[in-house]
């Protein structure tokens, strides 16, 4: 067995490259390149490279397998990339470009399942339950997106969707979304969505930090704005727990950063909740900005 594992977090602005040693958990090299994607699809798989080669060099030793946290998900189905903000992804066949590149296995996961992976393996459940059978990690930020570890391991599915939380409708009739529905948990609870209603209320743009801050001013409409994402958060998060039952929730993003989301979470969930009580730990994350890549190396952990 290879004594290190290798992840990469494949932003649109940067690529960055962890490796961790197997024994200890430690990371032991950590570099960084520009992703310069607006240079096109082989342009991209040249910086990779470059980093990797950087990355074996300091180490003196190259992988023999890596995981990469994408903008998007590889479909199981064509083979392909879709879905993926950074559009020179799109339509190919990352995977098997980066095999033949760089000479290792290579597995793909979005980056939502790289932050649960991330958590779940070396940040916030693996604190709070080291034992846990489920874990269910959120980012709430811009958009709405999420992943399901079962056993320490991803779950992907059949469609390569597992885990689109954010694309579930809760408010019929509700706000458009990019992805063609109307109402979807992201169009509400959202970033995004938090500011649309508090200048719907208003008619005044504001951020959402400057929301959050009101709140705790007692402004009624920025207060209405945070019980309305806690009212569907609680929904919405019972649904998940009613199937998968995790045992730890890991909330990343802007929007996890508010505390309210937190003191609310256990009194939105239980009217929703088919059981008596809540027994689910909802916590932030640990990892900030690292869980990226220590969760694309998690995938070949």
């Amino acid at each position: 067995m290879d004594r290190y594992y290798w992840g990469v977090d494949l932003g649109g602005t940067k690529i960055e490259c962890a490796v961790i040693e197997r024994s200890t958990d430690t990371c032991v090299v950590r570099e960084r390149i520009a992703t310069e994607s607006d240079q096109g699809y082989d342009h991209i798989l040249n910086q990779i490279e470059v980093l990797i080669n950087r990355c074996a060099e300091q180490l003196g030793q190259r992988p023999q397998a890596i995981g990469f946290g994408t903008p998007g998900t590889l479909d199981p189905h064509y083979g392909v990339m879709k879905n993926c903000n950074s559009t020179a992804l799109n339509g190919k066949p990352l995977d098997k470009d980066l095999t033949k590149r760089l000479g290792a296995k290579v597995v793909l996961a979005n980056d939502a399942n790289c932050f649960a992976l991330a958590e779940a393996h070396f940040g916030a459940a693996k604190r709070v339950k080291p034992n846990a059978e489920v874990v269910f990690g959120i980012i709430m930020g811009t958009g709405v997106g999420s992943g399901v570890v079962v056993n320490g391991k991803g779950l992907y599915g059949c469609h390569g969707i597992a885990g689109e939380w954010g694309h579930n409708v809760i408010e019929p009739n509700g706000a458009p979304c990019y992805c063609g529905q109307s109402g979807c948990l992201e169009t509400v609870i959202s970033g995004k969505g938090l500011e649309r209603f508090y200048f719907e209320q208003t008619g005044k743009a504001l951020s959402l930090p400057e929301i959050v801050e009101l709140a705790a001013d007692n402004e009624p409409y920025a207060q209405a704005t945070l019980t309305r994402m806690s009212h569907y958060f609680g929904i919405a998060a019972a649904q998940i727990i009613n199937v998968l039952d995790p045992d730890v929730i890991v909330i990343g993003g802007g929007v996890g950063n508010i505390d309210a989301l937190y003191q609310h979470a256990k009194a939105a969930i239980l009217p929703h909740l088919f059981n008596g009580e809540l027994n689910t730990q909802i916590v932030k994350p640990d990892l900030g900005d690292s869980a990226g890549v220590f969760g694309a190396a998690a995938l070949v952990k």
